[in-house]
């Protein structure tokens, strides 16, 4: 789809056009001896024109995967597992686990009665409930409750623990995490808690009930963290945000209606290395091609279409997963002519920002949209 670079001075500055001779096989070999080499040997690998990601684009079908995720209760237990979770695995980020880019993902399940034992590494990351009624997250003292599509954070560093009560039912959570990413820096730590378990030392749902209210901040509220003292952010109030913003713009022609998370004492991301979306397409919108650098793992929150990622479609439904790595074209489709659709999207976005990575290009052809291959 892009315009690859011609045969002009670009092709010659810049880039290693160096033929193999005997002599200079040996000279690499000689350099190999004292871990050193030729750096014009390896330069058209590591300095691309554009980005050229390990990852390819995957749709993981929630119909597919739950009847296994739910049999793997009977298989193991939540404690000798420590996170009974089935990963994403990304055919071309095996290597590290990950479901696209550096971003680690996985579907956990709990039984009532359930819980696994506090912990903190250096790893962020965020629970995105997918079903079940019960499901509680406590976050250094500060426990939560969980309904359906509401986000949850757990920054790092911070002790954390899951569970489901007695009464609820069993529970299915999308578990997203920088695991990757602090892993390449060789930055991971993980410690168990000491007692296993971290008293309450708040009222429940204190985090959403102080910093959740839209234009208001407690008057003696000090927070001194990066990242967003609000934990939870429920659905409700989320998509009728949406639903309040469709109703005075237009929206993005490549994102439709799409709102951030923020940390509600600065406005920036929820935390330092990943960042969260939710998008609305309004009924049988299709958004036109763009692409950015980042990686973006999909949620299917509500409705069900389809994406065109590099000119090849993928189709979702609800609870469905799918990634778009980075550089990709990508446009979206809600299927829908009388409903809306809404994304939830876990991104890096805010390491892009931070260091000045992030670029955009829309997709100038055929009106802005991408002819779909067979």
């Amino acid at each position: 789809m892009g315009k690859e670079p011609g045969n002009h001075r670009e092709d010659v500055v810049g880039r290693a056009n160096v033929e193999d001779t005997p002599e200079l096989l040996a000279y690499y070999d000689e350099l190999d001896n004292y871990h050193a080499g030729a750096l014009w040997t390896v330069a058209n690998k590591i300095e691309p024109w554009e980005p050229k990601s390990q990852s390819i684009p995957v749709v993981w079908r929630y119909a597919d995967l739950r009847e296994h995720v739910l049999r793997s209760v009977d298989l193991v237990t939540a404690e000798k597992a420590g996170r009974r979770v089935i990963y994403l695995n990304n055919p071309g980020r095996s290597d590290v686990s990950a479901a696209v880019g550096w971003l680690y993902a996985g579907l956990q399940v709990m039984n009532p009665g359930e819980d696994a034992a506090a912990h903190r590494h250096s790893a962020s990351a965020i629970r995105f409930i997918m079903e079940g009624e019960g499901a509680f997250t406590v976050v250094d003292g500060h426990k939560m409750t969980l309904g359906e599509n509401d986000f949850v954070l757990t920054p790092n560093g911070t002790w954390h623990e899951h569970g489901v009560e007695p009464t609820g039912t069993p529970c299915i959570w999308q578990d997203g995490l920088d695991i990757p990413f602090v892993n390449a820096m060789e930055a991971g730590f993980f410690e168990v808690h000491p007692d296993l378990t971290q008293a309450v030392g708040y009222a429940v749902d204190d985090t959403t009930k102080t910093w959740g209210n839209p234009g208001l901040t407690p008057a003696n509220g000090k927070w001194s963290e990066a990242y967003s003292p609000m934990y939870k952010y429920e659905w409700l109030p989320t998509y009728e945000a949406l639903l309040k913003y469709a109703a005075c713009t237009d929206g993005s022609p490549y994102d439709g209606v799409l709102m951030e998370y923020v940390n509600p004492t600065s406005n920036g991301p929820v935390m330092q290395t990943m960042g969260a979306s939710m998008q609305l397409l309004r009924a049988s919108e299709h958004t036109k091609a763009h692409r950015h650098t980042g990686s973006y793992l999909y949620h299917v929150a509500k409705g069900e279409g389809h994406s065109i990622i590099n000119g090849k479609r993928y189709d979702w439904r609800e609870k469905d997963i799918f990634c778009v790595p980075s550089w990709a074209w990508h446009e979206h489709v809600n299927a829908s002519d009388t409903d809306d659709a809404c994304l939830f999207c876990l991104s890096d976005l805010p390491v892009m920002r931070a260091f000045n990575f992030y670029r955009e290009q829309a997709f100038s052809d055929n009106n802005g949209y991408q002819p779909v291959s067979a």
